[in-house]
């Protein structure tokens, strides 16, 4: 996601995190009920890697919003920061010792945390820092992976919830905003007063 120009390439990349979300809970989500495995998959299959990143599909054509990303920086420096960052979680995690954590699920949910943050902070357009809040919602649910076998429903729910909360804000940010601003771009919000 780092050196990627194009608002579509960051889409697929988040159903691909979604379907590999997926993939890890169903494999690593061995000793907790039935039930809330089947929530856990659901959740992760319909709303990461299904309908939330089709949902910015549909706002990204509704609004009519140019492909490209348009980075601050130039790919290759974001590049750079990304794998630094990377290698810090790494220098990181093998620092802390403790048995119940999964340092490979804790090293990829740092990542995905602070890269989802570098997004955020490297990126000119409204969609992209949704995109980038998106990302961190997935390293959260690493996170929870990282730390135990045993995810409490709430923090399923408080996900989802998230999840939500992002989206129809996004929508209803695009669909009233969206008349004025044409390709809305976060430059432009420095300008809103009261």
């Amino acid at each position: 996601m780092s050196i990627a120009n194009r608002i579509y390439t960051y889409i697929n990349i988040l159903i691909f995190q979604g379907f590999i979300l997926f993939g890890v809970a169903y494999f690593s989500l061995s000793e907790i009920n039935t039930l809330n495995l089947i929530l856990i998959l659901l959740e992760t299959i319909i709303f990461k890697a299904l309908a939330v990143p089709l949902f910015i599909k549909y706002l990204i054509k509704r609004n009519k919003i140019t492909r490209e990303a348009e980075p601050y920086l130039p790919n290759f420096i974001s590049l750079i920061i990304v794998t630094t960052v990377i290698i810090v979680t790494i220098i990181m995690s093998s620092s802390i010792d403790d048995k119940n954590l999964d340092k490979t699920y804790f090293v990829v949910a740092l990542s995905n945390l602070f890269t989802g943050l570098y997004l955020i902070v490297s990126r000119k357009k409204i969609i992209t820092h949704v995109i980038g809040y998106l990302v961190i919602e997935n390293g959260v649910f690493v996170l929870a992976l990282a730390v135990g076998n045993e995810m409490p429903m709430l923090v399923n729910l408080g996900i989802m919830l998230d999840i939500f909360a992002s989206v129809l804000i996004l929508g209803i940010f695009f669909n009233k905003i969206g008349d004025f601003l044409k390709d809305p771009d976060a430059t432009f919000l420095r300008n809103l007063k009261d």
